[in-house]
């Protein structure tokens, strides 16, 4: 089988400019109109979209590779990082720390430059204790292939499908020589494409053992941050290329067997980034119903454990909530949860849902 990095024009990336220059436009006008719209929002709601956007991104990179992370301990990690005053900060375990610390560096300190010692630590960060799982690996440096080429395949034992295979270890300095030149050259063409050409040929290079989707979603993060000049994430690609999925591993399949004409991989990674825009619309408009809440209520008393469960409403409640979980996440007892339930009953805030189950439940009045 043939890959794109054994050609011999590699890594020569082409593409149609008539096919891209519409697409790119309309994105980058949405780009400049979702920024415009996000200064305008007053300082504490901006910082909740940021920290929104933010921990989308940490947690949905992480599930297209088939790692969950507990979304307040990635919320309340991010938070603490960027000095946000929140309640309920909670410990972190150290994998979700290394996650984090990684995405922070790509898009706070977007502007300086993308160094191999700089991947490196990333790399460090993402596996603190030098293992994927059960299997000891090769940690801040490039793989070494000590084991055979680096493969990335599907299907059971013995039967495995290859999907592709990366670049031979000896290649590595060099390759990364090259990629890491070019990412630095701010001439070199169109930021926005410079993402998608970016995400594209690291991950090609594959060049460490574990760890090179994410680390290509936060180079393609730190790129996007710098076709807008702005630490402030207000859209996740990988929260839009997670619900692209299987789609995002074809095309990159596809590609990567290619002959280098990369036209449809930008015409794929453009509109990804059109419906990631889209999707943080919906969430500007979900944080301004938030803000419109909490200033319709701004007289009335409420105590912390009230505070932190319609924050959990508002921002989507999992399920019935009930006395039971309430007294659970607010941690206090059955008593104290149904005090503070019916005073927000009283003050129109909360109201019983409909009879049903075993368990009284209950909303916002709709």
């Amino acid at each position: 089988m043939s890959y794109i990095h054994l050609l011999p024009d590699w890594p020569g990336f082409r593409w149609s400019e008539t096919g891209i220059t519409a697409p790119l436009a309309a994105v980058r006008h949405r780009q400049g109109r979702l920024i415009g719209r996000m200064e305008s929002l007053g300082f504490e709601r901006r910082n909740e979209a940021i920290l929104a956007t933010l921990t989308d991104d940490v947690i949905k990179s992480s599930e297209i590779e088939g790692e969950a992370l507990d979304r307040e301990q990635v919320r309340s990690s991010i938070a603490r990082r960027l000095g946000m005053d929140i309640a309920g900060t909670i410990h972190t375990d150290r994998n979700v720390e290394g996650v984090v610390e990684m995405m922070l560096d790509a898009t706070q300190n977007f502007a300086k430059p993308l160094t191999e010692g700089r991947l490196f630590d990333w790399h460090a960060a993402l596996f603190p204790t030098g293992r994927s799982g059960l299997t000891r690996i090769t940690v801040g440096a490039w793989r070494l292939d000590t084991e055979g080429p680096m493969q990335v395949v599907s299907g059971p034992y013995g039967r495995e499908r290859v999907h592709y295979e990366a670049p031979a270890a000896e290649r590595l300095a060099g390759e990364m020589s090259s990629f890491l030149a070019w990412f630095e050259d701010r001439n070199e063409c169109d930021a926005v494409i410079k993402a998608a050409l970016a995400h594209l040929w690291y991950v090609t290079i594959h060049p460490f053992d574990d760890g090179n989707g994410r680390i290509a979603r936060a180079i393609a993060d730190m790129a996007l941050a710098r076709s807008e000049g702005s630490a402030q994430r207000f859209y996740s690609m990988s929260a839009e290329i997670q619900q692209r999925r299987k789609g995002y591993y074809d095309i990159l399949e596809k590609t990567q067997k290619g002959d280098l004409d990369v036209t449809e991989w930008l015409t794929w990674f453009l509109d990804c980034l059109d419906g990631a825009i889209t999707r943080s619309e919906t969430e500007l408009q979900h944080v301004l119903e938030k803000a419109r809440f909490w200033e319709a209520h701004r007289e009335t008393y409420l105590n912390d454990r009230q505070r932190l469960m319609l924050n959990k409403l508002l921002d989507g409640f999992e399920g019935k909530l009930t006395s039971s979980k309430w007294a659970i996440i607010a941690k206090c007892s059955q008593d104290t949860a149904l005090r503070d339930i019916e005073a927000l009953i009283t003050s129109g805030i909360l109201e019983k849902e409909p009879a049903g189950g075993r368990s009284t439940s209950y909303r916002r009045p709709r």
